[in-house]
């Protein structure tokens, strides 16, 4: 049957920082070309920012460019940052504060503020709305709309209403539609699963290095007031990881006597028995942390997956009829452990791109070469250039080591030495049969500053519509009885920090792999670890996943 279809000069997925700064920036620069310029953007959280997470510490340099005046505009940056603190905890007690002259430049925070990321896009889309973009948050967009001739059209949303089959349900069956634009901009995040296709399709990763990835875990805490300082930032390497399992954490003082903490695991760890969600919880009982956590409350918890890879394993962000932008392409800059400053210089730069492409009488469906060659120019690639050996030199040389070169690379050279490493063994097959690797005893969360995995899934309030096909496809059903099983443990039930995979025993005595879909918090930590690369993560049914408040 023919989808119901509608017509954009632009069409952009995901209303994230990257996202939402496009749609500004395409509306502004029409205003000043005076174009008449259509954009839209689709969400498939419930509401923009539902699906935000982030730790947040936040450069404001690209929204200094945005919105010159964004203070008068009452952009939710409350706090400040008054101190950094760094610690390398060198045991599950021990540790020892590093000096500030012996710091990357690259994690000092003079200048940054503590913010919650999914307000901040909340105001961003209050911002786009004011400048005429229509924004559709509820709606998944469900793949690339692409012709004969390979070139991208727009988007086809997800259907709504179709049993866990693949049948419509009576009465309650809308087909998706297809938002059909002249440029179509991607921007879902890290490992958006359109992306994925695209990078596929196109090769655009043809002459990059392997993509790498952490799991972030984050909890947002509300703490005796005793124990508070605004403003304050602290990051720790060390204990629970190590360089065979590396990582590091956050803790960030907001305002409201809140604090924000969460534990960075590199996806590249090697131990099958590593569950990122135990180790942070473990992680709260350090000293260090614990001090601040003691006698508060849990008010929220989600996980994500970040792009770690920087300027190296940077995809080509254009194809034609559109361009991958912010996460999507992987523009996150690990030296600061920064995302949300470089997605949203990201997007600005391909909204320039286009309103200059359709100024010139050009009709959509070309590549936008001119937003490669603004990146080039920008002082994005010129922050991601020098910061483009940090995680290689962290892979290659552990943290003591690789720290080391980080501090001259970034100290003494500015990020310019001449030098760049490459890393090219992708993070899913990193892991050592289980056999060969040392049991993790995990202690039992105490309720108090730990906590087990269902009871934070039920604070991130997610929620899927039950009767729906499963979003979480098994390429190969047998693969994870077959080969994950024996050789990894299949390591998906316990890297999953919301407990989608589980492996159940029958009756019979036979093992069943089962997967918990209503769970999922959208971290595509999944898509991205299993050995095999045998889960495929697509876009369940718009609303669903995730529901972050202030995250």
């Amino acid at each position: 049957m023919e989808r119901e279809y509608m017509e954009f000069d632009v069409v952009i997925v995901g209303a994230g920082p990257a996202g939402l700064s496009a749609a500004c920036r395409l509306k502004q620069k029409a205003v000043e070309a005076g174009q008449e310029l259509s954009v839209c953007v689709v969400e498939k959280g419930s509401e923009v920012g539902a699906h935000i997470l982030s730790g947040a510490v936040f450069e404001p340099r690209a929204l200094n460019e945005l919105f010159p005046d964004w203070q008068a505009l009452g952009a939710p940056l409350n706090t400040p940052v008054k101190r950094d603190d760094i610690y390398l905890l060198k045991s599950d007690a021990a540790a020892t504060r590093i000096p500030d002259f012996a710091v990357p430049k690259t994690m000092h925070n003079e200048g940054n503020y503590i913010i919650s990321l999914g307000n901040l896009c909340r105001w961003l889309a209050q911002q786009a709305e004011n400048l005429g973009v229509e924004i559709y948050p509820g709606f998944a967009a469900q793949q690339a709309l692409i012709d004969e001739q390979g070139v991208v059209r727009g988007i086809v949303t997800g259907d709504l209403g179709v049993d866990h089959e693949g049948k419509p349900k009576d009465g309650l069956y809308t087909p998706g539609m297809e938002l059909r634009a002249k440029y179509t901009l991607f921007a879902e995040g890290c490992r958006g699963h359109i992306g994925k296709q695209l990078i596929k399709q196109y090769r655009l990763d043809a002459q990059a290095d392997a993509q790498h990835y952490g799991i972030g875990i984050k909890e947002l805490w509300e703490i005796d007031p005793a124990r508070h300082e605004q403003g304050l930032v602290v990051h720790t390497a060390g204990w629970p990881l190590n360089d065979e399992n590396p990582g590091g954490s956050f803790l960030y003082h907001l305002e409201n006597n809140q604090v924000v903490v969460g534990l960075i695991v590199d996806l590249s760890y090697s131990n099958p028995h590593l569950s990122p969600f135990d180790e942070f919880q473990r992680y709260k009982h350090h000293p260090v942390i614990k001090q601040y956590l003691e006698g508060g409350k849990r008010i929220s918890y989600g996980a994500r997956a970040i792009c770690k890879g920087g300027l190296n394993s940077l995809p080509k962000m254009v194809f034609p009829g559109g361009a991958l932008i912010g996460c999507d392409a992987g523009t996150l800059n690990f030296a600061k452990i920064k995302g949300s400053h470089t997605a949203m210089k990201s997007g600005m730069l391909a909204a320039e791109a286009i309103v200059e492409a359709l100024a010139v009488g050009r009709e959509g469906g070309d590549e936008l070469h001119n937003y490669v060659k603004a990146f080039e120019d920008s002082w994005l690639y010129d922050e991601l250039y020098r910061s483009r050996n940090f995680g290689a030199a962290m892979h290659k040389f552990g943290a003591i080591l690789g720290g080391a070169f980080n501090f001259v690379d970034q100290n003494l050279f500015g990020g310019k030495i001449p030098l760049t490493l490459h890393d090219n063994k992708p993070d899913h097959a990193c892991l050592k049969p289980a056999a060969q690797s040392p049991k993790i005893d995990y202690p039992k969360p105490d309720g108090k500053l730990s906590f087990d995995k269902l009871s934070s899934v039920f604070l991130s309030n997610t929620n899927h519509e039950e009767d729906q096909p499963c979003h979480l496809q098994l390429i190969d059903p047998n693969i994870p009885l077959a080969r994950n099983l024996p050789l990894y443990d299949e390591p998906a039930q316990r890297y999953c920090p919301a407990g989608v995979y589980e492996i159940v025993t029958l009756e019979s005595g036979e093992k069943k792999f089962q997967i918990n879909a209503q769970n999922c918090v959208h971290c595509k930590t999944c898509d991205i670890k299993d050995p095999a690369q045998n889960i495929n993560w697509v876009a369940p049914e718009g609303t669903g996943g995730p529901n972050y408040p202030n995250m």
